[in-house]
């Protein structure tokens, strides 16, 4: 077993709380939702015998807090700003060694704007389902469902603006339950309760401006090799879920590597992706 060492890292606006596990090369775990570094803990041991394990909460969210008061009003989240923050934590923790990267969901917009300003620190990042809409043939419509579960939240709260997405994005979803359900981690349960605290901030200020955020694809053709477009079988009826990770591959003349389970597969059957992720990487 591989208990995390933790550690925190000041950067511009605030201070990172961030986890380490294992030794060998850096594998840097970007949550995304309303997750923290717990949303791997599913994954961390298997991971961390053969990666030092890097996971952390981003910005704003459990225990990383921006800098000034809890209460001040706050700005939308940005995509350059949070990959900013990712590229510091591999200065600090990889200073001298490219770092594998997997990125799910928001995450997984990070991942690949990491990548396309940084190429050099990076030898592989898996994104999987970034909800890079822009990327759709016609993003509209799901723009349109985003931006009414930002609403419901200022209007009705967290608990209806999840069940608003949840409507949305149930067209389509195939609900399988694992093979061998499990009793979650504790490093999720643990993080269940932080979550739920973390969820206006994810519906009010990441899930839209993230989602809407266009991939710079003239950066990222050069080191395509790099990039592992990735989406889960059970989400391939979920357009805004599994379609941006399908165009961008065709985009970059890479091919769409899928995961077992559906968006959350990474917390659902971590024993399923990380055995898919370990061969992906390796």
């Amino acid at each position: 077993m591989y208990a995390p060492r933790t550690g925190t890292l000041k950067v511009p606006g605030a201070t990172l709380h961030y986890e380490t596990r294992g030794s060998g090369p850096v594998l840097l775990l970007i949550p995304g939702g309303a997750g923290d570094a717990g949303l791997y803990a599913g994954m961390a041991p298997e991971l961390a015998a053969r990666y030092t394990v890097v996971s952390y909460d981003p910005r704003g969210l459990s225990r990383s807090p921006l800098d000034g008061p809890a209460d001040a009003p706050r700005a939308d989240e940005e995509v350059r700003v949070w990959s900013d923050d990712a590229r510091r934590l591999l200065d600090l923790l990889a200073p001298d060694d490219e770092a594998a990267v997997l990125g799910c969901s928001s995450g997984a917009v990070v991942a690949v704007d990491l990548l396309a300003r940084h190429p050099g620190r990076l030898r592989r990042v898996v994104a999987h389902e970034p909800p890079l809409l822009e990327l759709l043939a016609d993003p509209a419509p799901h723009r349109a469902l985003f931006a009414q579960v930002r609403e419901t939240l200022r209007t009705e709260g967290a608990g209806a603006a999840m069940a608003r997405m949840g409507e949305g994005l149930a067209d389509g979803a195939v609900r399988q339950a694992p093979a061998q359900p499990t009793e979650l981690p504790p490093g999720i349960q643990e993080m269940a309760v932080r979550m739920h605290a973390n969820l206006p901030v994810f519906l009010g200020h990441v899930l839209v401006p993230f989602s809407s955020t266009r991939p710079d694809l003239a950066a990222l053709r050069p080191v395509a090799h790099k990039l592992v477009p990735a989406a889960g079988r059970d989400s391939r009826r979920q357009l805004p879920l599994y379609g941006p990770a399908a165009r961008l591959a065709e985009l970059l003349g890479s091919p769409l590597v899928e995961f077992p389970g559906g968006h959350l597969g990474a917390v659902e059957s971590p024993k399923e992706f990380t055995d898919r992720l370990l061969t992906v990487l390796e």
